[in-house]
């Protein structure tokens, strides 16, 4: 079975209403153009370092336009959408804020949510340090979904350093792996492709990848390079640094034929330790 899909690389700043007019736009291009998966990255909503004023023009997801144009777009269009990611109020004593994916159905029906884990707490270096725990909660619980074309195993950014949540939702069906991003350009040049070849490689999945690039505003800057990866690790589609809206089929056969080459998923074994040797 061959799937079109289509990832969207975006240059999201702080204003909402402004973002979501591009984003609809390069959905829209993808779907003319045939894709039947459409995603977009991380953070599709804002990218923005002032928590204050996130806390001015965030909303909650039942107010959230940008979620509720993207569920009209995909109904009228009849193509499944990831969100990769929105920024959300919540109801927390605390104020912070969620960090969350949706997948929506070709109805336009959220059949799928998940909350990023995984905080980016962190010293790139001595003068870009990252605390989103500091804004948003972390979700605690790992999602996986049925589509009409396969098993998808949600994700987003962060996460992607941690590779007993890819292995878990592999072992639990997933052929496919959704990792939207706003990754460093400091750590995506050094990191990104690898591990996520190596997330590929290692659960026989594919891994789709939408991310933002470019200068946010306020020193923010993003890598882009929105990628997708075959089961065996082989890059099918690496966007660069531009805007815009990247296709590329890809045969979901390909799950089946790594993992009979390569059937680790089923290999695990119990183990002691680790010890200290004597």
């Amino acid at each position: 079975m061959t799937l079109t899909v289509g990832l969207i690389q975006l240059n999201s700043r702080d204003d909402p209403a402004a973002n979501l007019v591009t984003t609809l736009a390069l959905v829209t291009e993808a779907a003319n153009r045939g894709a039947q998966f459409v995603l977009t990255p991380e953070v599709t909503n804002i990218v923005s370092g002032n928590r204050r004023y996130q806390a001015a023009v965030l909303q909650t997801e039942p107010d959230d336009q940008t979620l509720a144009a993207l569920r009209t777009l995909a109904a009228a269009r009849g193509i499944w959408v990831l969100i990769g990611s929105l920024a959300l109020k919540t109801n927390d004593p605390d104020g912070r804020f969620v960090n969350r994916s949706f997948l929506i159905d070709p109805s336009g029906k959220i059949v799928a949510r998940y909350d990023k884990m995984h905080m980016f707490d962190v010293t790139v270096s001595d003068t870009e340090t990252y605390r989103e725990s500091a804004g948003y909660r972390p979700g605690n619980r790992a999602v996986l979904t049925q589509t009409d074309f396969g098993t998808l195993g949600l994700s987003i950014c962060y996460d992607l350093r941690f590779p007993l949540l890819y292995r878990s939702l592999a072992q639990s069906g997933a052929k496919i792996l959704t990792v939207p991003s706003a990754f460093s350009p400091v750590t995506g040049a050094a990191h990104w492709e690898i591990l996520l070849r190596a997330r590929a490689i290692e659960t026989g999945s594919f891994v789709l990848a939408p991310a933002q690039t470019g200068s946010h505003g306020g020193g923010r800057r993003t890598f882009g390079h929105s990628l997708i990866i075959d089961p065996w690790g082989r890059v099918l589609l690496d966007a660069g640094t531009e805007t815009g809206a990247f296709l590329a089929k890809i045969d979901l056969n390909a799950v089946e034929q790594a993992r009979a080459r390569i059937p680790s998923l089923s290999h695990d074994r119990a183990y002691q330790g680790p010890e200290n040797a004597q």
